[in-house]
């Protein structure tokens, strides 16, 4: 949503007054001296400039000085800065969120997700029900440009996506794999767990790292099950995580004790040492490791 409105900002202002009035700067390689000057100078044969300015509290002079910078800008340049990641207790971010025209775009849960694909789908001119856009989801993940790019994808091949066409078409993103690996392990479902370990196998995924995406669900899910019955919302904002995933690993840890659950870490661990320091068949311990998962 950010890269769209992005677009929509300066390809507005690029055909308005062309891109001979555009600067774009990132603030990780940009001198300050450079993005200052940026800020500072007037339009050249033209009414406006438009100074994009990408991360620029990654110069630490620039963050020092943003405020009067800012603020000393003529009327004749618009400015727009895009920051994928600010601490909020900072005087920059204060002041930026007190200026007109101030966005912050945060991860999107599932529903949400959902619903921005139906509407991105319906803005095509196409279709896409809630219950296929969850589906899609679950299939390659939470990230919302991964999956926009993947919707572009299918309504590319057919205005109206079905299931059909999104498993034509998309692949699962291992983590989300690994995680109905797990589920179906822990729930008994013995040959569902082998079958989806064998289709990561099949997709170059090695033992080494099946083994290190199951030492991550089992660290959110020991995050989850520690904390009682705090709110989804609450225990993804303290553990950084997206609530998507907690709601998921909710469902499973439900059916897990405690002691259960740390005997399962036990176990991954154990292996995880066992595969550096023995020479063993990596595959055929993996396999068997799940087998006991239950």
């Amino acid at each position: 949503m950010l890269q769209q409105e992005l677009r929509r900002i300066v390809g507005g202002f690029v055909a308005e007054h062309t891109d001979m009035a555009l600067e774009q700067l990132d603030g990780e390689e940009a001198e300050f001296d450079r993005m200052r000057e940026a800020l500072q100078s007037l339009p050249f044969l033209a009414t406006k400039k438009l100074v994009v300015l990408r991360r620029p509290s990654a110069n630490k002079q620039f963050l020092e000085a943003a405020e009067s910078l800012l603020t000393e800008a003529d009327e004749s340049i618009d400015i727009v800065i895009v920051e994928p990641k600010l601490d909020k207790r900072t005087a920059y971010y204060k002041y930026l969120k007190k200026q007109p025209g101030f966005k912050e775009y945060t991860e999107l849960d599932t529903p949400a997700l959902a619903k921005w694909l139906v509407q991105s789908a319906k803005e095509a001119g196409s279709t896409l029900s809630q219950g296929d856009a969850t589906y899609l989801i679950n299939r390659v993940g939470v990230n919302q440009q991964l999956v926009g790019n993947e919707l572009t994808k299918l309504l590319q091949y057919n205005p109206a996506v079905t299931r059909e066409t999104i498993d034509l078409l998309t692949e699962r993103t291992p983590q989300s794999t690994i995680f109905e690996l797990l589920d179906a392990a822990l729930a008994g479902q013995s040959k569902k767990a082998l079958e989806l370990y064998h289709e990561q196998r099949a997709m170059k995924v090695e033992p080494q790292q099946i083994l290190a995406l199951l030492g991550w669900q089992l660290h959110v899910l020991a995050l989850v099950k520690t904390a009682g019955d705090r709110d989804a919302g609450a225990i993804a904002s303290e553990a950084k995580l997206n609530p998507f995933v907690v709601r998921k690993s909710q469902g499973i840890v439900r059916r897990l004790s405690l002691a259960e659950l740390k005997e399962l870490i036990h176990n991954v661990l154990t292996l995880d040492i066992r595969l550096k320091s023995e020479s063993i068949d990596a595959d055929e311990a993996l396999q068997n490791l799940i087998l006991t998962l239950k």
